[in-house]
């Protein structure tokens, strides 16, 4: 029983593998931006600084203090950086020193012969005097002595005190030499003052130098005693009544309260229950996506790697943002958010490239600042990027669609900025710079869907663009074995693009598609009657049965082949249904005349599945049509009317069309089309008299 149990468990797994992938997706995705969300509550109120208040008249719900701006306390650190207080150090030890060094050389001199009248040890008393004048002010060392301005206030330490005083006070070389010259200006020692000057200044050293580290710590100490509050508000105090216009104190006051109350909701007590909410708001957000995947685009949802895709790139452009609003929010703008409609259109379609793009912008308006502002200049920026990039195999046209993005995003951000300040003066250029840098970094989506093309299997048409160059080694090979077939191929190729244009499906897609879709002819040219050169018609040899097979063989034999050549799934799928689940009508009916007893109509159908989307039903649509066009033997414009409408008509009436979401007027205009592009094959023109 116990097996058994585990057989029917192992059986409903494998059964529903796919959406259990889907649901594990969609729980490590939400876990994963939960867990890179700002810690801490949402403002319940949105405001900007020149808006009107639009709720009821608002009440401080607790004291709170009023915050400083980040004007105001970058005013008031540049106030304190360019009055500060310069110290400096005072070397009491230099004195005692110097006066024994100047001793020891004025006695040196006692024999000289301006010295024989004087006396020695009323000069050296003298000289004391001065010395103790001078180190008692201080002498400050010569690349010290511009270091504050005249009459300038500063910093003395001498010792463990320190005093403030005059920065003129201190001696300089200069004025030193001026003191020597006045006090030493007698007319007892006038004679003799250019050797005493000598030995003054040969002997004195300064002992006041700037102390760097003293003042380093004391601006600091200054820069962070600066109050980050001006004011109180108390609780139940007013503090903005509806209608009033948010500016100055107010919208200082708003900010406070703002940063107050995302620091008191996020706290212990209550932390699990933010958690819970922001799970809830992401959980919604990626279910919205899956839910329209689900009922727009099935096959994309019945594809794990693709949905896979389009919710890492949600995570990876949130994580990125994240990143940057942490670590260097003054970048945000920088982050190019235009890639991801890029990318996705690239690969899909635009309706779900805005899609996912609107999702992902409103999900980073809950950690971005001036989320407002965000969300609104990342959807307009979108929505362009939606319409105007088209052809990315033509770089010249992403060029000119970036630059209309990024001038979008200057015009939007002036736009604000001048309603916000009511002048252009308030405008930072340094948006503009990044805005710029935002377009040179959208130019990385080329890159990234190349990386992707790898990684996950997709196709985009910078891809299609190179697949459908007729000198690439597969197309050349059909061209030689299956001239006929290649030459089938590429006017079905030019038909279905022309009907993809007129319906405004993917054209480069179809195209590519066509050119590839009869490939596995080129096993057995012979058998297919575009390559028969000769009147020999090798299925004269084969039963109707075995020539149906070789027929049918073609469809198999083109998948293997564009596997072993690496052909991408989406121009595989052309292959697979170029035929759907038709017959090869002309064997069956020889069998049908021939053998009517053991005839199955299963051994001359092919083997399907019927076209699912757009492209590969206008592919259906053209390679019958233009196939059959070949066996009129006088074609007309009257013949290929009915021929296409006959052809067309049984495609639809055996359901081939069911699973393709094509409706019935772009099946006629695609039949219009056929119509005309044949005629012009054939050049069909009304008959002139001879």
């Amino acid at each position: 029983m116990a097996n058994f149990n585990f057989r029917n468990f192992y059986n409903l797994i494998f059964k529903n593998h796919a959406a259990i992938y889907k649901f594990s997706l969609f729980m490590l995705t939400s876990i994963a931006i939960v867990y890179f969300f700002p810690k801490g509550g949402h403002f319940k109120y949105d405001f900007q600084n020149g808006k009107p208040w639009e709720y009821e008249n608002l009440f401080a719900p607790f004291d709170f203090s009023i915050q400083k701006t980040d004007e105001q306390l970058k005013k008031e650190r540049e106030e304190i950086l360019a009055n500060r207080k310069l110290y400096f150090s005072f070397d009491e030890q230099v004195k005692e020193t110097i006066l024994a060094d100047v001793n020891a050389n004025l006695k040196a001199i006692a024999q000289d012969s301006l010295m024989q009248n004087v006396n020695m040890g009323r000069l050296i008393e003298f000289t004391e005097q001065f010395v103790n004048t001078i180190y008692n002010k201080g002498l400050i060392a010569t690349k010290d002595q511009h270091k504050a301005k005249p009459k300038q206030l500063v910093g003395l330490r001498k010792g463990n005190v320190i005093s403030t005083i005059v920065f003129d006070n201190f001696f300089n070389e200069t004025t030193l030499r001026q003191r020597i010259e006045t006090y030493f200006n007698t007319s007892r020692y006038k004679n003799i003052r250019a050797e005493i000057s000598e030995i003054l200044l040969k002997s004195l050293k300064p002992n006041v130098t700037y102390d760097s580290d003293l003042t380093d710590k004391m601006i600091q100490e200054d820069l962070n005693s600066i109050a980050l509050t001006e004011g109180l508000i108390t609780e139940n105090e007013r503090i903005i009544s509806k209608g009033d216009v948010v500016q100055g104190r107010k919208f200082a006051i708003l900010n406070s309260l703002k940063k107050e109350y995302n620091t008191q909701v996020w706290n212990e007590s209550n932390y699990n229950w933010i958690l819970f909410g922001y799970i809830i708001l992401v959980a919604l957000t990626l279910l919205m996506l899956l839910l329209f995947l689900k009922k727009y685009r099935v096959d994309i949802y019945e594809d794990n790697t693709k949905v896979t895709f389009i919710f890492f790139n949600v995570f990876l452009l949130f994580l990125i943002v994240t990143l940057v609003v942490k670590y260097k929010v003054d970048y945000l703008y920088v982050v190019p958010l235009p890639i991801l409609p890029i990318v996705v259109k690239a690969f899909f379609d635009a309706r779900l490239a805005l899609f996912t793009h609107v999702l992902t912008v409103l999900l980073l308006g809950f950690v971005v600042p001036e989320s407002f502002e965000f969300i609104f200049l990342q959807i307009v920026a979108g929505m362009i990027t939606i319409l105007t990039v088209t052809e990315l195999h033509q770089r010249a046209n992403l060029f000119i669609s970036i630059s209309k993005i990024t001038g979008i995003y200057m015009l939007t951000y002036f736009a604000f900025t001048i309603i916000q300040e009511g002048r252009t003066q308030g405008i930072n250029w340094g948006y503009f710079a990044m805005f710029a840098l935002n377009g040179i970094l959208s130019f990385l989506s080329l890159f990234l869907i190349l990386v992707y093309e790898k990684i996950f299997g997709l196709i985009s048409d910078v891809s299609l663009l190179e697949l459908s160059n007729t000198n690439s080694k597969l197309l050349r090979l059909l061209a030689e074995k299956a001239p006929g077939t290649f030459q089938h191929s590429m006017q079905v190729a030019n038909l279905a693009e022309a009907s993809a244009n007129e319906i405004g499906a993917n054209a480069m897609l179809v195209r590519t598609g066509a050119l590839y879709h009869d490939i596995g002819k080129m096993l057995n040219p012979n058998y297919f009657t575009e390559n028969q050169s000769t009147s020999v018609n090798p299925h004269n040899e084969l039963t109707p049965k075995d020539s149906a097979n070789i027929i049918i063989k073609h469809v198999l034999n083109g998948i293997e082949l564009a596997k072993k050549y690496h052909l991408p799934d989406r121009i595989i799928d052309f292959i697979r249904t170029h035929h759907g689940t038709s017959t090869v009508y002309y064997f069956y009916k020889k069998e049908e005349s021939s053998n009517p007893a053991l005839l199955d109509i299963e051994d001359f159908r092919y083997p399907g599945p019927i076209p699912f989307s757009k492209e590969t039903a206008i592919l259906m649509m053209c390679d019958a049509a233009e196939a059959a066009s070949k066996s009129l033997k006088e074609p007309s414009a009257q013949l290929i009317d009915e021929l296409i409408d006959k052809i067309v008509a049984g495609q639809m009436a055996q359901g081939q069309f069911m699973n393709a979401d094509i409706t019935f007027k772009e099946i006629q205009l695609i039949k219009k089309v056929i119509k005309k592009k044949l005629n012009n094959i054939y050049h069909l023109r009304i008959s002139y008299p001879e």
